[in-house]
């Protein structure tokens, strides 16, 4: 008989306790019609409410479940990757513990990723029931960061989404600390699917993210995944010498060669504020040539591997493979 894969169920939480039962429960129910076994790792990220003493108790009764407790706080981005760090299984699969992610779409992530999918990315669709200014912050949000980024970032792309072992091994290897969880899986590339579907409402308690630090995390979005914060006070400087640097060789011309046959008349604190508005620009200029070097810096400390590479398959895998498609074609 055929061992079972184990699938790790990612769950971070904090001041859950009322949501963690009916996560557990709806999780165990849906594996009884799988063919794999799983584990439930809650991360704990120092709640203070009895969401521990609750997962301990279903600890009890049940022995996919597993806690990792945090000493205090240390945000939802340090309890995915924790959680990642831990997992066992062939592949991971991540999702809040309030329930908006449906448990029933379980069952779709594993179907793609059987296929061949090795990062499946769970796309959130906005219903009209969400205030109008969350529907457009982020969809300015993801435009913006399209055009920005130099990582390619998916829309309405959410943290509920399946790593398989290789995609996992790799994102073990990153070392930044003020890390977005799903730009670093973004940026890992590898064959990717994807899951639509609409938010559930949350069952108990608040969200924990306002928009303060929705924002917040927006800004470190900007600043992990893209340069052009850095390089901005640069192209400033160019733009200004572009035009301040003409406009004053013209007043010059103008004022003591030409003797003012433009008709302007150009005051002497008026060819002070070119040369000013010059100095600025070198100024910009020369901060935008020091901001490539921060940049370096910045990818350096980073500390990114160079590259990843997939598991290697053996001639046998590769073989087997190929006569699985040949008796699929016929």
């Amino acid at each position: 008989m055929t061992q079972k894969q184990l699938i790790s169920i990612i769950v971070p939480v904090r001041n859950e306790s009322l949501n963690i039962p009916i996560l557990q429960k709806a999780i165990q129910k849906r594996f009884t019609s799988l063919p794999y076994k799983y584990e439930l790792i809650f991360v704990d990220d120092g709640s203070r409410d009895n969401s521990v003493e609750v997962i301990q108790t279903l600890m009890a009764a049940d022995q996919g479940v597993r806690l990792l407790e945090f000493a205090r706080n240390f945000g939802k981005e340090a309890a995915v990757s924790a959680g990642l760090h831990a997992a066992r299984g062939e592949a991971a699969i991540i999702m809040d513990g309030d329930m908006q992610h449906p448990p029933h779409l379980i069952k779709d992530f594993l179907m793609r990723w059987q296929r061949g999918a090795e990062v499946v990315v769970g796309l959130r669709e906005y219903s009209q029931k969400e205030s109008w200014f969350k529907r457009w912050s982020s969809k300015q949000f993801y435009k913006i960061m399209g055009k920005v980024s130099d990582t390619k970032i998916t829309p309405n792309a959410t943290d509920y989404r399946l790593l398989d072992r290789s995609a996992i091994e790799a994102f073990k290897q990153m070392t930044e600390r003020n890390r977005i969880t799903r730009g670093l899986i973004d940026w890992l590339g590898f064959s990717r699917d994807y899951v639509r579907f609409e938010a559930s409402p949350r069952l108990h308690g608040k969200a924990a993210y306002s928009y303060k630090l929705l924002f917040r995390l927006a800004l470190h979005s900007f600043t992990a995944h893209s340069f052009l914060p850095l390089k901005l006070a640069g192209y400033l400087g160019i733009l200004i010498l572009l035009i301040s640097g003409p406009l004053g060789v013209y007043i010059f011309l103008d004022k003591y060669m030409l003797h003012n046959v433009s008709g302007f008349n150009f005051s002497g604190t008026a060819l002070l504020a070119v040369i000013l508005l010059f100095l600025v620009g070198i100024i910009l200029s020369c901060l935008g040539l020091v901001s490539m070097y921060i940049a370096r810096i910045h990818d350096e400390v980073m500390n990114r591997p160079l590259y990843v590479v997939k598991p290697e398959e053996s001639a046998e895998q590769i073989a087997e493979k190929l006569n699985e498609e040949e008796a699929g074609a016929a």
